[in-house]
């Protein structure tokens, strides 16, 4: 691929920012050619501690914080203020997500900052949002999973497991990317700078849309069905003769119509009035089930797959790590740190600017930021 100029070239990002959820936002930035300045305490991002499964660096700081630099500042010290507000003076975006209310007790509130450089865009990500009576509350992903309603229509029915991956930082550092990212186009065209918030509970609850306004207004939220659909059936895990779990997704009556004539050779189910719609089919959920999982039973995995395949019937294998680790379909991108490089899952937007600079170790960069943003004597 032809590499092109990134967009972002010439945009500079200063970012306090720790853990998850902000590092990611910013880490979309650097990918899209912003010098990203990460503004870490004298001992380091925390998350550089979460472990060490990048090859000798924490798996959670490689996904978030590629191609930036990095310093290392006490906000307490004169000296390392007189460096961060240089930095200030010169940023198109600064990013906090220190507690509620930190960063204006250090100056660094989006009010004074924005009185200062009308222009400046700034992004306060939180766990709760700036106000409300949990705006001061401490807030870590699986909490806010938990504390959103996401994990009570999540897996089967029994007892209630977190979601395997951080998608409440995930979620949160996406959402602040896009909107730092619609404040630069709208720069770009007025001139004016932008005030902006996230949170991850906000982020949640936007992605609760569709079970909220079920309680709300229909017959109830969904409860926890496991590989099933709440909504939709056929929609789930089926086990084949070779004892394998397969996944189908029917989206459609004229889908349905297909799978009973082409993988369950019951041709008289398409358009029986139990089954002919979406409807249908979920009030009549154990018949159309049965009969599937009957039907899925009866073949092995391969030539169940190629069946499904032929008749263009949307379906997977439910894998685990290690099948992911070597997907034919899995992109990587090997990246440089301190102790060596890892190859991490490659960005889910493919460009033709990409590129993507080392993993930062601590400090890394701060000689010569400290250099370039230290006012002169006198």
């Amino acid at each position: 691929m032809e590499h092109r100029p990134r967009p972002l070239e010439g945009i500079t990002v200063v970012s306090i920012e720790q853990a998850l959820a902000a590092p990611l936002a910013t880490g979309r930035l650097a990918d899209a050619g912003a010098r990203v300045i990460k503004v870490e305490r004298p001992e380091g991002d925390f998350a550089r501690g979460y472990d060490v499964a990048a090859n000798g660096v924490s798996s959670y700081f490689a996904w978030a914080n590629r191609g930036k630099e990095s310093i290392a500042l006490d906000l307490r010290n004169d000296g390392d203020r007189e460096v961060m507000d240089a930095m200030l003076g010169v940023a198109d975006v600064f990013v906090q997500n220190l507690a509620v209310g930190a960063a204006e007790r250090l100056g660094y509130g989006a009010d004074a900052l924005l009185a200062r450089r009308p222009e400046l865009i700034v992004c306060d990500i939180s766990g709760y949002g700036p106000d409300g009576p949990y705006a001061e509350m401490k807030a870590y992903d699986l909490l806010v999973q938990a504390e959103s309603g996401i994990l009570s229509v999540s897996g089967p029915p029994g007892e209630i497991g977190r979601i395997g991956v951080s998608i409440a930082d995930a979620g949160t550092g996406t959402n602040a990317a896009l909107a730092i990212m619609q404040a630069l186009f709208r720069r770009e065209r007025t001139g004016v700078g932008a005030h902006l918030t996230t949170s991850l509970f906000e982020s949640m609850a936007d992605w609760m849309t569709v079970p909220l306004m079920h309680h709300d207004y229909g017959d109830g939220a969904p409860e926890r069905v496991g590989l099933a659909h709440p909504s939709i059936s056929p929609y789930g895990g089926f086990t084949s003769a070779d004892g394998e779990t397969v996944l189908i997704s029917i989206q459609s009556d004229r889908e349905w119509v297909v799978l009973c004539r082409d993988i369950l050779a019951r041709p008289e189910m398409g358009d029986d009035p139990r089954f002919a719609t979406n409807n249908a089919r979920v009030a009549n959920r154990a018949a159309t089930d049965g009969a599937v999982a009957a039907a899925f039973a009866g073949l092995g995995t391969a030539e169940l797959r190629r069946r499904l395949a032929e008749a263009r019937i949307a379906f997977a294998m439910v894998n685990d790590v290690a099948a992911l680790s070597v997907h034919p379909q899995l992109r990587r991108v090997e990246l440089k740190h301190e102790h060596g490089s890892a190859a991490l899952p490659a960005p889910p937007v493919r460009a033709d600017w990409e590129q993507f600079g080392p993993i930062p170790a601590i400090d890394q960069h701060g000689a010569a930021i400290r250099a370039e943003f230290t006012p002169a004597p006198g």
